[in-house]
């Protein structure tokens, strides 16, 4: 499937243009979930927004007769530096930092009792707690403070902010060495990392070393929780071999996941997202169709074929579970054994709780590519 602006594609539109139904830079996103000056991946909810701003802005210029040249990214890189620089967040700069500042409760959902709680019991079974984030420490802590509390920083044993995800796992320390904070200011960087605490930038070589001397193991394992299959699952599986746990906020929408004794809960202890007002956002794309499965139109005569979708195929091959959020496995015990992907279970295996309906066998009559 493909749009030019905000205007879907036909499939001749798309044979006619691209000359074949596979974007001919289908295999280089494929192998490292990549950005690159030819295109830009736009993965998660932070900022697919900018996927509509792009489109709209192709809207803009086909109005303007004899418009064919699309030179506009640099315009979309500078809203971004302007927006989300280090420096926005103290300047008041840009249109993001100033509204949340300003409105947090209006953007800013706190963290539910349940996954607090399942944060402690972690802490106090000995388990190491970090957080890693791409952003900078003054505008982490204030979402921290307000989803978990003041003592936000109790829950964590070390802290990393602005670290430039991916490039935290696939860097060396040389090229991206771990720095001190002064005031939410970066300070001189350092050789090594000796002790738990907050950090900013840094790369997983060095902080690995570290929970090698805090756990006293050779080969500690890490289990490493992201919501973008860009900056955080695939760097971490390729580069580190972490596990990883992937959010997938698409499996809320989806009626096979919600277990059924939700159902009869009253509406204040239900999760976040079950009211029904707020599960639009997880319905099944009219435009793009499911974000799991999708239908190739057959060549003349021939009969349509269901395929994975490649996010699909993503989740499988770099997640080692796909869960709908933290509060779908905070309240069970610690010692509970999921089912991961791999190679030798069924594509849904690593789906909890439950795979999602496009997925699950039908009664269709159509084939498997």
């Amino acid at each position: 499937r493909a749009s030019h602006g905000t205007k879907n594609m036909t499939f001749e539109e798309i044979l006619e243009i691209y000359g074949r139904r596979e974007w001919k830079h289908f295999n280089t996103v494929s192998g490292m979930v990549s950005r690159t000056a030819k295109y830009y991946l736009y993965d998660n909810y932070f900022d697919l927004p900018g996927a509509l701003l792009c489109a709209r802005v192709v809207d803009s210029l086909d109005q303007h007769d004899g418009q064919k040249k699309y030179d506009f990214w640099k315009d979309m890189v500078a809203a971004i530096q302007h927006n989300y620089k280090i420096s926005a967040f103290k300047e008041d700069c840009g249109m993001y930092f100033p509204e949340v500042k300003n409105h947090p409760d209006k953007y800013l959902q706190r963290c539910p009792e349940s996954v607090k709680k399942w944060l402690k019991q972690l802490k106090n079974a000995g388990k190491i707690l970090l957080l890693i984030t791409s952003s900078h420490s003054d505008y982490c802590r204030l979402l921290c403070e307000h989803v978990l509390g003041s003592d936000f920083e109790e829950y964590f044993d070390i802290l990393i902010t602005n670290a430039l995800k991916p490039g935290f796992f696939s860097h060396t320390p040389n090229q991206r060495p771990f720095r001190t904070l002064e005031n939410d200011e970066e300070q001189e960087a350092l050789l090594s990392l000796d002790k738990p605490g907050w950090y900013s930038q840094g790369n997983a070589i060095q902080l690995y070393d570290l929970l090698k001397k805090m756990t006293g193991k050779l080969d500690p394992k890490v289990v490493y929780f992201g919501d973008s299959m860009h900056s955080d699952i695939f760097p971490a599986r390729h580069y580190s071999n972490w596990e990883t746990v992937f959010i997938l906020e698409e499996l809320l929408g989806d009626k096979a996941t919600v277990p059924a004794k939700a159902e009869s809960e009253p509406l204040e202890k239900k999760g976040k997202y079950e009211g029904d007002q707020l599960k639009v956002p997880y319905f099944v794309s009219k435009q793009w169709g499911s974000f799991f499965m999708d239908r190739l139109p057959g060549l003349e005569n021939a009969e349509e074929t269901l395929v994975h979708t490649w996010s699909c195929k993503c989740i499988s091959t770099y997640s080692t579970i796909a869960i709908p959020s933290l509060e779908a496995i905070a309240d069970l015990p610690l010692d509970y054994r999921f089912t991961r992907f791999s190679s030798n279970s069924s594509a849904t295996a690593g789906y909890y709780p439950s795979p999602p309906r496009a997925l699950l066998p039908n009664e269709d009559s159509v084939t498997m590519k």
